[in-house]
């Protein structure tokens, strides 16, 4: 709900009323259609719970009645968005549920359940795979009578080597998970491979120079230039201060030197403001310490710095950035890495 495309301006920069009136409304994700991609929410989507527990209130307000308790990783039907009242204030968006009640957004992620067509003519170095479904689990082989690597969960992004079937006949793809090497199988259907028509640069006519990235921490946005002119802009949750220290996002000048389709993001003890995330999505590094832009399934909760330092962005936003800025990473190719990238500028 959180991606826009500008329309054009005949402005060189977009003037602060400007941008409190555009990003007034996309706290509320009711920007008109003009000004969307893509079809944010449709009633047809369902929320897989993204939190250990949450609690379900009469009407959109945590003032409100509680109904009842959901758990982590339960899907539920989505079947309206509305506005709350007046806290938290950068996201008053609330999902209302079935016909029951309603959930605070920020811990909702929306997805779909998708099934697909296995796919056997898979290069011999693989190819990237997006989840489909709101969650599937990893096995340590192809079947489910094999214990569980990992959970993978929707709009994550994986490289699939080869298509094998088991002694049931049930297709499952196998994936060399990045970070520790391990093989783990993926039941087929809940992968979608993901075509090279949709990795294709968007504006390739507009030099690299004419392409800047503006991160504004106060208001946690991210806005696109292309020679001066605002054409896209995104709620974003960067760095924060948690209890083990500071880890804004650092101001100043930087580059997307350094992109991937997919990375396992690991750091620190889960039990003190570590992570273990796999499949992390469409991620455009600009710092050397690995600050970057890239898709979030963990939270919804945009607008609020809350990251160890990263831009975290929805899925879709961060899939548009990784296509927007150089270097541009081929389908066959699981990075890039240059000396070179399009300027990101941190303005605290």
């Amino acid at each position: 709900m959180s991606l826009v495309i500008l329309p054009a301006r005949k402005s060189q920069t977009i003037s602060r009323r400007d941008f409190l009136k555009v990003s007034g409304v996309s706290v509320f994700g009711l920007f008109s259609a003009a000004f969307f991609g893509f079809n944010p929410l449709s009633l047809e989507e369902q929320g897989r719970v993204v939190v250990d527990t949450v609690n379900l209130y009469r009407k959109p307000s945590f003032h409100s009645d509680i109904l009842r308790e959901f758990w982590k990783d339960m899907v539920l039907p989505i079947t309206e968005v509305t506005i709350g009242d007046e806290e938290p204030a950068f996201n008053r968006v609330w999902y209302r549920i079935g016909d029951e009640g309603y959930i605070h957004s920020g811990v909702i992620q929306p997805v779909r359940t998708q099934l697909n067509q296995p796919v056997s003519d898979i290069p011999s170095n693989g190819v990237l795979a997006e989840v489909t479904v709101p969650f599937t689990d990893a096995h340590r082989g192809a079947s489910k009578d094999f214990p569980v690597a990992f959970r993978f969960y929707y709009e994550t992004t994986y490289w699939i080597t080869s298509l094998e079937y088991n002694l049931l006949g049930e297709p499952w793809y196998h994936i060399l998970e990045d970070r520790w090497n391990e093989d783990v199988y993926v039941p087929a259907r809940h992968l979608r491979v993901v075509s090279a028509d949709e990795l294709t640069p968007i504006s390739p006519g507009i030099p690299p120079i004419g392409k800047r990235l503006e991160v504004r921490t106060a208001e946690q946005v991210v806005i696109a230039y292309e020679l001066d002119q605002p054409v896209f802009m995104t709620r974003a949750a960067t760095g924060a201060r948690f209890s083990n220290g500071d880890f804004s996002t650092p101001p100043g000048r930087f580059m997307t030197f350094h992109k991937r389709p997919s990375r396992h993001m690991a750091a620190g003890n889960l039990a003190y403001d570590g992570y273990d995330l796999p499949g992390v999505p469409w991620i455009s590094f600009f710092t050397e310490t690995g600050i970057s832009f890239h898709g979030t399934y963990w939270h919804n909760n945009f607008g609020h710095p809350r990251s160890h330092g990263c831009v975290n962005l929805t899925p879709k936003a961060a899939k548009w950035i990784y296509r927007w800025t150089v270097p541009v990473v081929l389908p066959d190719q699981l990075d890039v890495y240059e000396n070179y990238g399009t300027i990101v500028d941190v303005i605290s």
